[in-house]
């Protein structure tokens, strides 16, 4: 499914995100709708439209409290409501083959729903349903719990999730949106809860005060706005996301080490966290210098500790975390534990060049085409195209960014890069993390 190029003229005439809407009929509109932060853009793909939404309800809102009721809370959203059991809510959607699906995330509750044109009604009213009235059973409340139980002792034998675990806690403090809670705690939590406990939350945090949908496809502003509109009239309430008043810091290295017996290899975090959000004037370098680090096959990181020295299968590096809050820079790797102290060394070598050395003129240039020719083809699907708006809705840009982003990353010069990179990543003081079955040696 392509579009037509886009073009800024197109993006830039939608509605201010305050406004009612607009004169006149554009490919984007962005406008206030029952409370909900509504962006509609229309395609040429026929029949075929996307939704995507989110709003503040994910782990991060209990700052006190059971842990588990956000997770507990999205698992039953398609469990039924109260004037729909889940089996009937199954069927309509198998019948006109449309899907709804909603996730818990860090911070937010994520909608994800796909139908044909002429079933939108239907599916936005299924939404709002879910969102709205969940019916809230005891029975799968149980069910819920014993899933979520089962999740998380799967995650507990997962050298990959304990080592992202192990990093979060170690980089950022207590009261930040990104320090994860332990796995234990979670489980702990998870069998504790109560259905009065998630009614309480879902009473406070579901709402369309602080929500963002996107609709994208063959759909015109005024009936979309129309069909929210009437699924979501007179629904109230919401919280805004958690945003710390000063962004995480690390003065020294750590290393932290988390045993996981008879596993065939050690997953292995290094990194810290950035203290920039992704819209901070370094943000962006620092993405571009890192994906010239450890992005893929073209990463110095695989092309010497991998492609080379045979060290690992698996090694790249990446900013995360960064839209909403100041984000996390880490390299990741999974090493055999006979090769663990070989591949540490390499690692932190190829890291140490890179910081010292910077990026060259050649690296810069291959890395700005691969990102904007990767990130135009994402552009290209229905799903692609919402996913990117409402990343930048989420990182606090306008529906313009579409457009704006090839432009501000062949903007970047070596020099930006470069001093982005030394100005706020520190290889001395960085958190290294070990999971799996790990030698008895400290590195």
């Amino acid at each position: 499914m392509r579009h037509l190029m886009l073009t800024a003229s197109l993006l830039v005439s939608g509605a201010a995100a305050s406004g009612a809407g607009a004169d006149t009929v554009d490919q984007s509109q962005r406008a206030r709708v029952a409370g909900i932060d509504l962006i509609t853009y229309h395609t040429d793909v026929k029949d075929v439209v996307v939704i995507l939404g989110s709003l503040p309800a994910g782990d991060a809102m209990v700052q006190s409290g059971n842990i588990a009721i956000p997770t507990l809370a999205g698992m039953m959203l398609d469990r039924g409501t109260k004037t729909l059991d889940k089996f009937v809510i199954a069927e309509r959607l198998a019948n006109v083959g449309a899907e709804i699906a909603f996730s818990v995330g860090t911070q937010s509750v994520e909608i994800r729903a796909k139908c044909l044109k002429k079933d939108l009604s239907l599916v936005v009213g299924l939404i709002a349903a879910e969102l709205r009235t969940p019916a809230l059973q005891m029975q799968e409340f149980n069910k819920a719990k014993q899933q979520f139980i089962g999740a998380l002792e799967a995650s507990a034998q997962n050298t990959e999730a304990r080592a992202q675990e192990a990093f979060g806690r170690a980089a950022f403090p207590h009261g930040h949106p990104n320090r994860p809670h332990a796995i234990g705690e979670y489980e702990a939590a998870a069998k504790a809860a109560t259905l009065d406990e998630l009614k309480a939350f879902h009473a406070k945090y579901y709402g369309p005060a602080h929500m963002t949908l996107v609709v994208v496809g063959d759909v015109t502003t005024p009936e979309t706005q129309l069909e929210i509109g009437k699924a979501f009239s007179g629904w109230a309430g919401g919280q805004d996301f958690v945003r710390p008043a000063t962004p995480a810091t690390l003065t020294a290295a750590q290393t932290t080490s988390v045993p996981l017996a008879d596993k065939p290899s050690v997953s292995v975090i290094i990194g810290q966290p950035t203290g920039l959000r992704y819209q901070d004037p370094d943000a962006l370098a620092l993405r571009v210098g890192t994906a010239i680090l450890g992005s893929g096959f073209t990463g110095r990181l695989m092309g010497t500790v991998r492609d080379k020295e045979g060290l690992t299968y698996n090694i790249g590096a990446a900013v995360s975390e960064d839209s909403i809050v100041d984000g996390g820079w880490y390299i990741s790797a999974s090493f055999a534990p006979a090769l663990l102290d070989k591949g540490l060394a390499s690692t932190r070598r190829e890291l140490d060049r890179w910081w010292t050395g910077g990026v060259t003129d050649q690296e810069l240039a291959s890395r700005k085409q691969g990102l904007v020719g990767s990130y135009l083809v994402g552009l290209s699907t229905t799903t692609g195209l919402a996913n990117a708006i409402l990343t930048n809705v989420q990182r606090g840009y306008d529906v313009s960014r579409l457009v704006e982003y090839p432009a501000a990353v062949n903007a970047l010069t070596r020099d930006q890069v470069n001093s982005a990179v030394k100005k706020h990543l520190n290889p001395g003081a960085m958190v290294l993390v070990e999971a799996g079955s790990v030698p008895s040696a400290v590195h």
